[in-house]
């Protein structure tokens, strides 16, 4: 079983950003009973922001309510949470003061039901020496004993080699999916390995194309509902319809293994973990319904044919779009 901040967790993670960063976020009772749901299916690392939502509807007041519901549920959960960038603006703060108020802002709103296991600066700050970050939580949050541990967001391999020499990194959240299998070849994954950093891969269904994957998106139109992930590079007219082509290979392949696309695409990522130069690597893919959680947490095997089959499908086809938004930094 995998370890990520000295926990047991499950192969598979559970991304809380869908609940809350939306235009209209998931009425409260489906949020809990996913999150149950989530919890019984051994999806037991949590992984959410302090700017997913508004400052009165996030990942943290989810959290609130859910503990509050189910307080015998906080100590079987690992729960991660993303910081350092201001709510509204979205510009990025890791001074000293930035940090502090990240922090004391996320603990005060989990309202004493849950410890905060992980947090992590949200991208690296140019302005701001990653050891000054690092010193104030260690000195002031893991020292006394508020958060059991800092991790990494969107980061670059020079990042990981930098961080590992200042701090004990608890885990690295970076993008990993057939749409974005950067982190294999751009030096990110390998200094995790030689780290011993274990990676949590953020979107592992391709973001907006975990409802392409399951049939709910065939249309630009279609991504409206998805809030500002409508408006990334990759679901614009002509990318979309060019990336759909990977889409319909997707589903070929999991038609014939008897899958859905999705618990497929799941699956291809969790084959990577601890391979030969690879580091522990959990996916961890967002669902707001209680059934699309358990279909993701279904654990689907493939073999080394199908994994190679897969792998060479995907180094052949490229992408149309960037990931993000030029004004989003990436690989910090």
């Amino acid at each position: 079983m995998p370890r990520v901040i000295g926990k047991d967790v499950g192969p598979i993670g559970y991304g809380l950003m869908g609940f809350t960063w939306r235009p209209e976020p998931t009425p409260i009772d489906q949020a809990i009973e996913a999150l149950k749901a989530a919890l019984e299916s051994g999806l037991t690392l949590w992984n959410g922001a302090e700017f997913y939502g508004t400052p009165d509807c996030n990942s943290m007041t989810l959290m609130k309510a859910y503990f509050t519901k189910y307080p015998e549920d906080a100590d079987k959960v690992t729960l991660v949470i993303k910081g350092s960038m201001d709510i509204t603006t979205h510009k990025l703060d890791g001074s000293p003061e930035g940090t502090r108020r990240s922090l004391d802002n996320i603990i005060k709103q989990l309202g004493g039901t849950k410890k905060l296991d992980g947090f992590a600066p949200s991208r690296r700050d140019p302005n701001t020496p990653l050891e000054v970050t690092f010193g104030v939580i260690q000195k002031e949050y893991i020292n006394t004993g508020k958060l059991g541990a800092v991790y990494l967001s969107e980061c670059s391999a020079e990042t990981v080699h930098k961080a590992a020499k200042l701090a004990k990194i608890g885990a690295a959240e970076v993008e990993l999916s057939m749409f974005s299998p950067d982190i294999l070849t751009n030096g990110v994954a390998e200094a995790c390995a030689q780290h011993g950093i274990p990676i949590l891969a953020y979107s592992p269904m391709g973001r907006g194309a975990v409802k392409i994957l399951t049939g709910r998106f065939r249309t630009v139109a279609d991504m409206q509902d998805r809030g500002i992930t409508s408006s990334f590079p990759r679901f614009q007219p002509g990318a979309f319809e060019h990336n759909l082509k990977l889409v319909h290979q997707v589903e070929e392949i999991a038609k014939a293994k008897r899958c859905t696309p999705g618990q497929l695409a799941i699956a291809w990522v969790r084959k990577h973990s601890n391979r030969p130069g690879l580091p522990t690597i959990i996916p961890i893919p967002g669902a707001t319904a209680a059934s699309r959680v358990r279909e993701n947490a279904k654990l689907v095997d493939i073999t080394e044919d199908e994994f190679t089959r897969i792998s060479d499908m995907v180094k052949n086809f490229e992408t149309a779009g960037k990931r993000y938004p030029d004004s989003v930094p990436t690989n910090t």
